[in-house]
């Protein structure tokens, strides 16, 4: 057996041994050998595999995966440009607390000194985007290097799933040739595992309980829950009385304390300066809202984290305490401080939804609202990062049964496509995605899938029209920058999303009338496209109109 095959075949192994389920892979040459070790353990049916062409797209293939499934996915691709191109999911992976094992083939020293084709510096090339790097030494044929190979696997693994959040690591891998198996099975030393089946280093969590909050004091309080950790805020919440307001609305919330209008309500200065907080928990990072972040900028606001990661959302640098779980509630709020939010929310709720039925169909919140409401139980729901994301927030109304995943972490358009395939391929109902016409074409190598590859249940939602939609509603949308807006930031495409889909063997169909769009979401497997044609001209009035119409509610 050749040096780079048994390398290759003794890390698969452990992998499986550590608990892989799910594994992406890019073709190449230099990681022929994983490749030939993988297909291996796939024909032995020890996992799954799925090919993707294009890099980009198998780094957030795996960044679904891993998500959903709550497990570390190992995602594999040769030497060069090709292991630049997993760095968006690298990124959002780390800032998302996402697990993944990145292993990049490279060239061995000898070939890297003498400028080979296919080389670039890979050395810790995600730079502080890991949660470890390690480049493993050539392989050679002779003793000790089984438990070498082995033992930086587990490190590998374990740094990958941290402790209450996970993340990414890279393995670079120096594949010296022959990079095919030879045929051959003599080897200086045994290259198996542990007898029992288990993993070369076990890390014992015995003892080990996670962290909770115990600095919760004040009366007047809010839950802002941004990520995971949903179903844990409402409950709490309603012990303790304080609002739960999240930056997807109400989808995901339960209970009586969840405030599905809760981004319009911060967002109304007259409301908030006798609503305003003492302490708000914040579940994840919020980054969607400026109203948010007004409020986590407030210094007479002290914010505490559960489930917090390294990054600390606290624009006036006041968080009083990180914890990893939230404990038990402290006790009561303020006896009228809930049913005043209550109250407004259900002022908003009313105004808002009567307002959008007086629009004409379709427009992006009417479109969101519509494609919640038409979702079966326990469904997956994948938002885009730009306008998704916020219609979603502003007009869903409130669905406790639906799972919410987005790629916030650095809140990139990037493989969201394919984050969504990764996702619904780990999800065990139907899998769904709300997307702009943007996002859809950033990703468009995310439909490429091959003949032999697993294919999700997943309908894709597009709402096009035709550009960045997101950009009229920020300052560059205003009227004063008219004459350079459409080209720079609408960035109108006219691209044929029917005729894409079709290059790809993707069905596709086009909904244009509201009436239509609740047949077109009834579950069917596969993997398929529903188009929603919108005029991005609208936006700004639309969204006017819509907070018109609930301050008035509001506020009187």
């Amino acid at each position: 057996m050749n040096p780079s095959t048994a390398q290759a075949e003794v890390i698969v192994d452990e992998l499986v041994r550590n608990g892989v389920r799910h594994v992406v892979l890019s073709p190449g040459s230099r990681n022929a050998p994983l490749s030939f070790a993988l297909h291996r353990a796939v024909r032995a049916r020890r996992l799954e595999l799925h090919v993707r062409i294009d890099e980009r797209s198998a780094g957030f293939l795996a960044l679904g995966l891993a998500a959903r499934t709550g497990r570390p996915v190992p995602v594999v691709c040769t030497s060069g440009t090709a292991a630049t191109n997993l760095h968006p999911a690298v990124s959002e992976a780390y800032h998302s607390g996402v697990p993944l094992v990145v292993l990049t083939a490279d060239r061995p020293p000898e070939l890297r000194a003498a400028g080979a084709n296919q080389t670039i510096d890979q050395y810790r090339m995600f730079g502080t985007e890991v949660r470890l790097f390690d480049e493993l030494g050539v392989a050679e044929d002779r003793p000790g290097q089984n438990a070498y190979w082995r033992s930086q696997v587990c490190r590998a693994w374990q740094a990958a799933v941290g402790g209450s959040r996970g993340g990414p690591v890279q393995l670079n891998i120096p594949f010296r040739e022959p990079l095919v198996p030879d045929g051959t099975e003599r080897w200086s030393e045994p290259l198996v595992g542990r007898p029992d089946g288990g993993r070369w280093t076990e890390a014992s969590e015995h003892g080990w309980e996670p962290s909770t909050l115990s600095k919760v004091d004040a009366r007047r309080g809010l839950v802002l829950v941004s990520g995971w950790g949903a179903e844990g805020a409402s409950d709490w919440g309603e012990r303790y009385g304080w609002p739960v307001l999240s930056e997807v609305g109400a989808v995901g919330l339960s209970g009586a304390a969840a405030i599905g209008t809760g981004m319009w309500l911060l967002n109304l200065p007259e409301f908030m300066r006798s609503h305003r907080p003492e302490q708000v928990v914040c579940v994840g990072r919020p980054t969607v809202f400026r109203q948010v972040q007004r409020l986590l900028a407030d210094e007479g606001v002290e914010v505490l984290l559960a489930h917090g990661g390294a990054e600390w959302p606290a624009p006036a640098h006041n968080v009083r305490e990180v914890a990893e779980t939230f404990g038990a509630a402290p006790g009561r709020a303020a006896a009228d401080w809930l049913t005043g939010w209550q109250q407004a929310d259900q002022k908003a709720c009313a105004a808002l939804h009567h307002a959008l039925d007086l629009e004409r169909w379709p427009s992006g919140p009417a479109v969101a609202r519509d494609v919640v409401d038409a979702l079966p139980e326990r469904a997956l729901l994948v938002l885009g990062s730009s306008n998704p994301t916020r219609d979603v927030a502003l007009a869903a109304r409130q669905r406790p049964d639906v799972l919410v995943h987005r790629n916030r972490g650095v809140a990139g358009i990037d493989g969201t496509v394919s984050t969504a395939i990764g996702a619904a391929l780990g999800h065990d109902r139907p899998a769904y995605a709300l997307l702009g016409d943007l996002t859809f074409l950033h990703d468009a190598n995310g439909l490429v899938l091959g003949p032999q590859e697993p294919r999700p249940d997943l309908t894709l939602v597009v709402l096009n029209d035709d550009g960045g939609g997101i950009f009229s509603l920020l300052e560059q949308g205003s009227p004063e920058h008219e004459d350079s807006f459409e080209r720079i930031f609408g960035t109108p495409h006219g691209t044929d999303l029917g005729a894409l889909c079709a290059a790809h063997g993707v069905e596709h169909q086009v909904v244009r009338e509201r009436s239509e769009l609740a047949k077109a979401l009834q579950f069917q497997p596969g993997l398929r496209v529903v188009e929603v044609r919108a005029e991005r001209d609208r936006l700004r009035d639309v969204h006017d109109r819509l907070r018109n119409a609930v301050r008035s509610a509001v506020l009187g």
